[in-house]
């Protein structure tokens, strides 16, 4: 998995934000795009290999 580029200061508050509040997705504060959360990704159980933004998965910990 290639390194990704750090996420700006309202991008990382708005996961941040829906993490603590239990939230699976939120609306990027940039874009407005619909983002699916690191709890969301890490509860689904798998790595899906699509390089989500907030994945939780090290490369070939788990996959589809």
């Amino acid at each position: 998995m290639a390194a990704r580029e750090p996420f700006s200061s309202k991008v990382e508050a708005a996961h941040a934000r829906a993490c603590a509040a239990g939230h699976d997705f939120y609306v990027d504060p940039e874009s407005g795009l619909m983002v699916m959360t690191a709890l969301y990704l890490r509860e689904r159980g798998f790595c899906c290999d699509n390089e989500c933004r907030h994945c939780p998965w090290d490369e070939g910990e788990v996959s589809a």
